[in-house]
């Protein structure tokens, strides 16, 4: 992994061009993914990528998507991305990080910019992004995503490109999603240890999003919940928008947890009873059917806890339904309604548990289904299951957007603001916001 290569921007329109090659690592609690795409891997035709190589390993040294052994998260992140290399046949020397990490939350800004005689331009759209970016204060949080959901001009609502359009004002709505700045220090400094230039941060629950969902799904309304082993994470869109995100520090392993607590078993124990037999809703012959788990501790004198599957659904279903509940609360709390023809997707790795999907219908009274990622088709059974679409999320948006307003190399060096470049025309921060315009509308 020694040297280094010209550096990478997700969004190539503002960053220059394209990297001959990205790679995405997906930090989890329960397992690292690394997903390597050379530059023939992108597309276009059908809008798809080509991963050229994988790797997954047991996560090590992350709790609830923190990282808390700063050495053992950083070994785990060199085997995965060693395994990567190996499968791809190149060398790696940085890479975007998809993250849940850092109790994500998303900040809506608006501006108002007044218009002249003149039809829209690219310098009004500029002036407006340039005062939303002056808008944002958020102490203590480094912003990772800035993305803008929708444009006005006068009455006429969502706009999609108001340019040559004529009014009085144009209005523009700006989505901010951040995370905990310490978050953000301690995934940087992870990475240095593993000798890896940290190219960007992103959601994992948006690119969980951008693997998994249809694009009627994305123009028509979409929940996209992602499961984790740490952290339960959600996003609604809307017109190929991204409206809201919602992070919720509970996930997988709490379930495990519960069961060792509630059925006196080890962890192990209880994991294994939640992979083989688990499930968040009743089956048939539930209460007659006995299963075995190891007891605690190394008394070998101790038998084997024996409970009817029963009881373990009575453990696993209240946590599970408790979560999706939070979740569906939260979002409503966020000011987002969820219309009646909005569709919900399951990605991430405790989706998989039984019963979820059935469970989550319930929750939100509308219809559910597990998401895998879509538009990575030549992707190994092992890697194309709802646990991976953050990583080959992370994927897409290199390739395909959307767009951010501001470079993922800007968002790393500091937190962002429209001062240092206040002039369209002095090719600064908001000369690139019209660049990517004139590129992306």
């Amino acid at each position: 992994m020694a040297g280094r290569r010209p550096e990478l921007t997700l969004d190539g329109a503002l960053g220059g061009g394209r990297a001959p090659l990205v790679a995405a690592l997906d930090i989890g609690h329960s397992k690292m993914a690394c997903f390597i795409m050379k530059a023939d891997g992108v597309r276009h035709a059908d809008r798809t990528v080509r991963v050229a190589g994988v790797g997954h390993v047991q996560s090590r040294g992350v709790q609830q998507g923190m990282i808390v052994d700063m050495e053992g998260a950083a070994q785990a992140i060199g085997h995965v991305v060693e395994r990567a290399e190996r499968a791809a046949g190149v060398p790696v020397t940085g890479v975007i990080v998809s993250t849940s990490a850092g109790r994500m939350q998303s900040h809506r800004v608006r501006s108002r910019v007044s218009l002249g005689a003149n039809p829209v331009s690219d310098a009004d759209l500029a002036r407006a992004i340039g005062l939303a970016l002056d808008k944002i204060r958020l102490p203590d949080r480094r912003p990772i995503h800035v993305l803008p959901v929708a444009w006005s001009v006068d009455d006429a609502r969502g706009v999609r490109d108001p340019r040559a359009m004529r009014g009085n004002s144009l209005e523009l709505d700006l989505l901010v999603v951040s995370m905990a700045e310490t978050a953000f220090m301690s995934l940087s400094h992870c990475l240095e240890l593993a000798h890896l230039d940290l190219q960007g941060v992103v959601a994992a629950p948006v690119t969980s999003a951008l693997a998994a969902l249809e694009d009627d799904e994305m123009d028509l309304g979409a929940l996209c919940i992602d499961m984790g082993g740490g952290t339960t994470t959600a996003t609604v869109w809307a017109d190929r928008s991204l409206l809201h995100v919602e992070s919720l520090n509970v996930g997988g392993d709490h379930v495990t947890s519960d069961i060792a607590k509630g059925l006196s078993t080890s962890r192990a124990g209880a994991e294994r009873l939640k992979t083989l037999h688990g499930s968040a809703m009743a089956s048939a012959n539930e209460d007659r059917e006995l299963l075995e788990a190891p007891p605690r501790g190394e008394d070998p004198s101790a038998g084997a806890v024996v409970v009817p599957r029963a009881m373990l659904k009575s453990v696993i279903a209240p946590r599970v339904e408790e979560t999706l509940e939070i979740l569906r609360d939260r979002i409503r709390t966020g000011g987002i309604a969820l219309e009646p023809g909005t569709s919900v997707v399951l990605t991430g790795g405790a989706s998989q548990l039984n019963g979820v999907r059935e469970l989550a219908v319930r929750v939100f009274d509308r219809p559910v289904r597990l998401g895998r990622p879509q538009r990575a088709p030549h992707l190994a059974d092992a890697a194309s299951g709802p646990a991976f679409c953050a990583a080959a999320g992370c994927l897409l948006k290199s390739a395909y957007g959307p767009r951010e307003s501001v470079s993922a190399r800007r968002l790393m060096t500091r937190q962002i603001s429209a001062n240092d470049a206040p002039n369209p025309h002095t090719g600064g921060l908001v000369a690139r916001a019209a660049d990517w315009l004139r590129r992306n509308l």
